[in-house]
């Protein structure tokens, strides 16, 4: 059975953070000097997390995508990712990783059963990664995707965050990187969510201009014509090359949107940018049955709303989701821990 919300889209893609942790403090993500981390003792065990996944398969999801923070910090990750990769409803199982850790975790990640890798990679300079992450990483990064690639990895994707001034002189650059090692790139427009305290409107490179550029260095580009919720929307190069922009900021994509957030410690939000979250640890660990969790989740589905992209799109003066003491007041506001 299908669960729509008030806007007819079904719940059908879950995106699990498994911790708030992360070891670069990207600039766009955690710019700030400190931050406020989740009690350890509040986190989802691996069975908890195991046992929620199973009342949204019961529920409708079909795709999970693990997140953090940084995923791969959690101990002994390939031991959940073993139990989720046995549920044979679930159709589509992947992870986003800032690749610090992947070439030491590649191949048992592949071993446990993941599909499907997405990295994040901002920059192929390294002094420029360095000034980006405060992490001088780059290296790290670049020996991780080889290692997903050697591991058999079939798809993989890399994420850039594009930021005027900053990185986007390396449009171009990062394409070729990706074509020369038949990667997917998809560019994201900087978004004023979560921990983006220092977001400013003309630093955003938009849809619009990431096209220009590119068709100046390429040439004609043709839309792919995809039928499914997925944030990212997707182009060919004359080549063959395919490439995609997540234009979240500029062209908001909230109409189709099927995807809600599990936190690291048991918080349910059907939007990036949800003030409010339903607390599902709390009664899974008081006891509530599949049937009681279930009908809490529906509950809220079905009232669900959320436009948060469009209406922040709407406003006039649009500055920074949150200031850096509304982030240490409520650390679940923070991307880090909503799971991007």
């Amino acid at each position: 059975m299908v669960h729509l919300d008030r806007l007819q889209r079904p719940l059908r893609n879950l995106r699990l953070s498994v911790t708030d942790r992360c070891n670069l403090r990207c600039a766009y993500c955690m710019p700030e000097e400190s931050y406020t981390w989740l009690p350890k003792g509040r986190l989802l065990s691996f069975e908890e997390i195991s046992r929620l996944v199973d009342v949204f398969l019961d529920l409708g999801v079909r795709k999970l995508r693990l997140t953090g923070g940084e995923p791969l910090l959690r101990q002994e990750l390939e031991v959940l990712i073993a139990q989720l990769a046995s549920k044979q409803r679930l159709e589509d199982l992947a992870l986003t990783t800032n690749g610090i850790l992947l070439a030491e975790k590649a191949q048992a990640l592949r071993t446990a059963g993941l599909h499907r890798l997405t990295v994040s990679l901002d920059t192929l300079d390294r002094r420029r990664f360095a000034a980006l992450t405060k992490r001088d990483g780059l290296e790290s990064v670049l020996a991780g995707i080889e290692a997903a690639r050697r591991a058999g990895f079939q798809r993989i994707k890399l994420d850039t965050v594009v930021l005027r001034g900053t990185n986007d002189d390396e449009i171009v650059p990062l394409m070729e990187f990706a074509r020369d090692r038949d990667l997917e790139l998809r560019y994201i427009e900087y978004m004023d969510v979560g921990g983006a305290t220092h977001w400013k409107r003309e630093t955003v490179v938009s849809r619009a201009e990431l096209l220009e550029r590119l068709r100046a260095a390429y040439g004609p580009i043709t839309p792919l014509a995809e039928h499914d919720s997925a944030p990212a929307e997707r182009f060919l190069l004359s080549d063959g090359i395919v490439f995609g922009i997540i234009a979240s900021t500029t062209q908001p994509f909230c109409s189709t949107c099927d995807r809600s957030r599990l936190t690291a410690d048991g918080m349910w939000y059907t939007c990036l940018y949800a003030p409010q979250g339903t607390n599902l640890r709390d009664p899974l660990r008081e006891g509530a049955t599949n049937a009681e969790l279930a009908q809490r989740i529906l509950g809220r589905w079905s009232e669900r709303a959320d436009r948060g992209a469009q209406e922040r799109l709407a406003m006039h003066e649009r500055t920074a989701l949150a200031s850096s003491e509304e982030l240490r007041a409520n650390p679940h506001w923070e991307m880090h821990t909503r799971g991007g």
